[in-house]
């Protein structure tokens, strides 16, 4: 497991390229037969991407986290990017196809993954943050998600999200979660910006077009940076942070969150006249 400590609301701005790399951004990630896990310092969260092949991964906890197993004190989600697989928690099988969710209690102690098929493997994303209760391990598929249609194609931002983990829906101690769909013709996501000081995000692109990126937007609303981001690469957002892009085509990316607050509306809009 590594560690990525994020920097401060100070020290971005004088960051290289590299050194911003080093501190928000998240490469590779997704490697075949492996599991490689990612603890981070913004809210405690860990990313992860797992691959199994012929054989099945556990996931185990690190020393970073001074645990017996994994979800000791943790909750977990995970979408999966790729080919057919399944994830069992204590003993039960949960199939997810690609783009279905699980999300993974507080408790659980035996998780492993599998692809059904080692030629097209599952690529598992997980997200996880601490948690101070347990609630039940539940698997959804795009139909159960919450869905919303957002932007439009005369402001290139026309997409629809699919909310997974939330409030009412299926429920968190903390983690929030599902993803979001740009349509064709639009590039811009989470635009207008925000921010949300009460809580951490974390996404993940994919599914864009092949050689093609996202020029992601990062740091606050009148000192702005930007990082690339190309096929399922993840950027960390501090609560101070924004986080929005445009790329060279349509795409789709994981979001997650965690910290003080569940409700997704909780946001901070950026005054676009003092975006910069």
């Amino acid at each position: 497991m590594r560690t990525i400590e994020a920097a401060d609301r100070q020290a971005y701005r004088r960051m290289t390229t590299d050194e911003l790399r080093e501190h928000f951004v998240v490469e590779n990630l997704f490697q075949p037969g492996t599991i490689q896990l990612v603890y981070t310092s913004v809210d405690r969260a860990v990313v992860g991407g797992i691959v199994p092949l012929a054989d099945p991964l556990p996931l185990q906890g690190g020393a970073e986290m001074a645990c017996a197993y994994f979800c000791e004190r943790r909750e977990a989600g995970v979408i999966n990017l790729g080919g057919a697989g399944s994830v069992t928690v204590d003993g039960v099988d949960y199939p997810l196809e690609n783009r279905e969710c699980l999300y993974i209690s507080r408790g659980s102690r035996e998780i492993l993954f599998r692809s059904e098929r080692q030629e097209a493997p599952a690529q598992f994303y997980l997200v996880s943050y601490p948690a101070h209760t347990a609630y039940p391990t539940t698997k959804m598929s795009v139909k159960d998600a919450n869905t919303l249609e957002l932007g439009s194609l005369a402001e290139s931002n026309r997409r629809t999200l699919r909310q997974y983990i939330r409030p009412g829906f299926t429920e968190s101690c903390q983690l929030v979660m599902g993803f979001t769909q740009l349509h064709e013709g639009s590039v811009w996501n989470s635009f207008p910006p925000h921010t949300h000081d009460r809580r951490t995000e974390v996404y993940c692109y994919f599914d864009l077009p092949k050689d093609g990126m996202v020029m992601h937007l990062l740091g606050e609303p009148e000192e702005t940076r930007h990082v690339v981001l190309r096929e399922k690469q993840v950027v960390l957002s501090p609560p101070w942070s924004i986080h929005c892009g445009a790329g060279t085509g349509a795409y789709t990316f994981v979001w997650a969150m965690g910290g003080e607050n569940q409700v997704f509306d909780d946001m901070d809009a950026c005054d676009m006249k003092r975006f910069r």
